[in-house]
């Protein structure tokens, strides 16, 4: 799932309003933001399979640090750990951890049978919503329209970087969902490994446009 994880992201903010969005957004993207990581160090590892699904190219042959329910658990944790550490607010950091362990959860739901219930076990899980492509795009599709109508009517813009910057996103996400969807597949495993660092910069955007925007209600 893609479109989905930034569409819980935006909607936390409404629940979380004091966090910025890049950090709900880091939050609900944290497994795949550790997967590229291990996948580089080769603790990981995927294939690219094209037509193994109708939406993703994309073999998990091996990724149970990163997407496993059990290490999504403890991932969760340690953010909502680290994240109370810092800010001390407690209910945040519940929220935050929560949003880490729905990104297994909301993967379950797409994804063929390959994520596993923890490091070391032989099952593996998923519902393989991504074997239809218009049931997949309806179900993403609503899911980030919710987020983008709730993070819209929850905050406001102060500024034109608030108002441009935030459809500038919304536009850039749709259209990397769309190039994924139906462009062409990585050329290489380690293309597709260096090419996933860059959520690492959407986590940044994210976090450049929230600053310009405001709770709704908010004083000035």
């Amino acid at each position: 799932m893609f479109l989905g994880h930034f569409g819980v992201a935006l909607a936390a903010k409404k629940v979380v309003p004091g966090a910025s969005l890049g950090t709900t957004l880091f939050a609900a993207e944290f497994l795949d933001a550790v997967w590229p990581i291990l996948l580089v160090a080769g603790v990981e590892h995927v294939t690219i399979a094209p037509g193994i699904t109708r939406m993703s190219p994309l073999d998990f042959t091996d990724y149970p640090w990163s997407h496993s329910l059990a290490m999504a658990l403890a991932w969760s944790a340690l953010f909502a750990g680290a994240y109370y550490a810092l800010r001390r607010k407690r209910a945040y950091a519940l929220w935050l951890g929560a949003l880490v362990l729905s990104h297994w959860f909301l993967d379950w739901i797409v994804h063929r049978p390959d994520l596993p219930i923890a490091p070391g076990t032989a099952g593996r899980h998923g519902l393989d919503l991504w074997d239809s492509l218009p049931a997949t795009l309806a179900v993403e599709g609503a899911l980030f329209g919710a987020g983008v109508a709730i993070y819209v009517s929850s905050t406001r813009a102060v500024d034109l970087v608030g108002r441009a910057g935030f459809w500038a996103f919304v536009v850039a996400l749709v259209a990397l969902y769309a190039s994924a969807t139906f462009g062409p597949p990585p050329p290489s495993v380690q293309v597709l490994a260096w090419s996933a660092f860059g959520g690492y910069l959407l986590v940044a955007w994210a976090w450049w446009i929230d600053r310009h925007r405001r709770p709704a209600g908010a004083g000035a």
